[in-house]
């Protein structure tokens, strides 16, 4: 009987103890269950938060690459507009500088038609049957004379003055440069813009100088006494 008991008392402990066991099974799988479930939450929000992070990395990267394409385009906007404008100042300085060409080669022009214009030159004066050679001065009033004479010889209808002059009217009137001049034999003036006077002696006056004839041979013989025609011409 007391075997009995034993048993029986064993059985029932046994019992107790495999119903706490199950209890506890239980009492831990929705335990386990809450933390497989914020094992998962917090995954999911890892997860969450590192793809939110490549996402921002991803935008931060396409601004980066695209600020940097833009820089890298108005780099070479800038610099294409930087080398046109130089090509364009370029060109500007060039156009300055043949503008300058052209006009130093156009006022050495002037300078020397001006020049050959004036340069010393001979013309003839004939007076009867002789002709003299005279050597012409350079200013404006010997221009205007010579401009004259390349149409057809000057023809000149002149008389006596005072016993050391021939004087007669041009029948136009020529620049002056007027100076005192004492004028000795041979020399060939202009007085008062429009007449031209030979000399065959000397006198002091103002006049514009012409000309002087280069040997005075013959000189007085041929312009004689009275009135006489003076041509003067180019040689």
């Amino acid at each position: 009987m007391r075997k009995f008991y034993t048993v029986l008392y064993l059985a029932i402990i046994l019992s107790c103890m495999a119903a706490c066991g199950k209890n506890d099974t239980q009492a831990q799988t929705p335990s386990r269950q809450a933390e497989l479930s914020t094992i998962e939450s917090s995954s999911q929000s890892d997860s969450s938060s590192n793809s939110k992070n490549a996402d921002e990395s991803s935008v931060a990267m396409d601004s980066t690459k695209t600020a940097d394409e833009t820089i890298s385009e108005n780099t070479i906007v800038d610099g294409s507009e930087n080398v046109a404008e130089s090509m364009e100042d370029a060109r500007e300085a060039e156009s300055v500088k043949e503008t300058g060409r052209n006009e130093t080669d156009t006022a050495e022009t002037d300078i020397q038609n001006n020049t050959e214009e004036n340069k010393v030159a001979n013309m003839n004066v004939q007076v009867g049957d002789v002709v003299f050679s005279a050597t012409l001065e350079e200013n404006e009033a010997v221009s205007a004379l010579v401009e004259m004479m390349q149409e057809r010889p000057v023809a000149i209808q002149m008389s006596d003055y005072s016993g050391f002059e021939k004087v007669g009217p041009l029948g136009a009137s020529l620049p002056v440069n007027n100076s005192q001049t004492t004028t000795q034999a041979g020399d060939i003036v202009l007085y008062n813009g429009s007449q031209i006077v030979i000399f065959y002696g000397s006198n002091s006056w103002s006049y514009t100088r012409l000309g002087h004839i280069d040997d005075l041979t013959g000189w007085e013989d041929a312009l004689g006494s009275g009135e006489v025609t003076v041509f003067f011409s180019l040689e």
